[in-house]
């Protein structure tokens, strides 16, 4: 269905080839509906064993959802509740549910970039998914970069996160590496690309069955050479401050602390959405005692109303398309966002019946 995604057959082995190199493996409609069709297909199939997924490129996995599209329907002149728009969301996050209760080990070479869509389609249940990452993987939820906010399950892996580390990460969209993602507990293993050619022949020689076992044994040797953790070592801090229940708070908490940390933490969330990040802050909140699915509907509630209210355009347009990095959000301040600004995106859209995603 998509020219940019390839799914074959080998070894008892499914295997999706994400390639649109260009744009670092953004995903359009097309490609969330080829995957879906294969995993779909493959899913009762006795002649595939198990999954892989991954890039055909060095820079990255999949760099999240194809945001420009997102901006050029805005600018046509079609609003959050689109066909168009619509439909990606839906069938995004039916996807994510479907990886999350795949029947079958799902292995994700979170090789380059990982980033927003990509982490959707490569975090997974815990029955299923292997997660492999390595010295280039950059991994974030970033969507408060952009006005948006951290779906694609994002509500459910975040909240699940160890002490305050998915409040971290959500509000600040910082970007990690393999062995901060191994300690957060977004990745599994790790297989340096040194050793790449081992792995792609593990890959082609075992038969599926065999294969999230021989990917086991083979990457455990490789464990320590991840490196040091960066959230492990600030691990106190994040939690003394990220724990401390409100985006509000947790600024005033940072400003007590004078260490680079804090600082630098700070200035980051000082260019994020004020709004947003309040948003994610109660998305998360709230994500921590719902299911899988139950967060995802939520999620999608989220979305009608981020891309009504306009601050995921304004945000595409100052970072993506004019480049000048100065995005207008309203409100401009902390200070100015009000408990019922942020409520506002929680009430339903649709009633229980009728929502994109009830058949989940």
């Amino acid at each position: 269905m998509s020219e940019h995604v390839h799914s074959s057959v080998v070894n008892g082995i499914g295997l999706i080839v994400l390639d649109r190199p260009k744009a670092l493996n953004s995903l359009s409609l097309a490609m969330v509906r080829s995957i879906a069709q294969s995993l779909t297909a493959w899913r009762g199939d006795a002649g595939v064993a198990a999954v892989v997924i991954r890039s055909s490129s060095e820079k990255a996995f999949c760099a999240g959802g194809d945001i420009r599209f997102f901006y050029d329907v805005a600018r046509a002149g079609l609003s959050g509740g689109s066909a168009l728009l619509e439909d990606f969301f839906t069938e995004e996050y039916a996807l994510n549910h479907l990886i999350h209760f795949y029947p079958k080990p799902y292995i994700a070479l979170m090789d380059g970039v990982v980033m927003g869509g990509g982490m959707g389609v490569s975090q997974g249940g815990p029955d299923c998914r292997v997660r492999i990452v390595t010295e280039r993987t950059k991994m974030a939820m970033p969507e408060v970069n952009i006005g948006l906010f951290p779906d694609v399950g994002g509500s459910y892996f975040l909240s699940r996160a160890p002490g305050a580390l998915g409040y971290y990460l959500g509000l600040t969209g910082v970007t990690v590496n393999a062995a901060d993602a191994l300690y957060a507990g977004l990745a599994d293993h790790y297989a340096p690309t040194a050793d790449r050619p081992a792995l792609e022949d593990l890959l082609a020689s075992t038969p599926g069955a065999a294969l999230a076992a021989a990917i086991a044994a083979y990457v455990a040797p490789h464990l320590a050479a991840a490196g040091d953790s960066t959230l492990a070592a600030n691990r106190a801090a994040i939690d003394r401050h990220f724990g401390a229940g409100s985006v509000a708070a947790i600024v005033a908490s940072l400003r007590t602390d004078d260490s680079a940390f804090a600082q630098k933490t700070l200035e980051v969330m000082a260019t994020r959405s004020p709004l947003m990040m309040c948003v994610t802050h109660e998305l998360i909140r709230r994500g921590a005692s719902l299911d899988v699915a139950d967060c995802l509907r939520l999620e999608r509630t989220l979305v009608r109303h981020n891309f009504e209210n306009g601050e995921v355009i304004e945000g595409i347009r100052a970072l993506v398309i004019d480049k000048d990095n100065l995005p207008q959000w309203q409100p401009s301040s902390l200070e100015e966002v009000s408990e019922a600004a942020v409520q506002r995106f929680f009430e339903p859209v649709w009633p229980d019946y009728a929502h994109p995603l009830r058949h989940l």
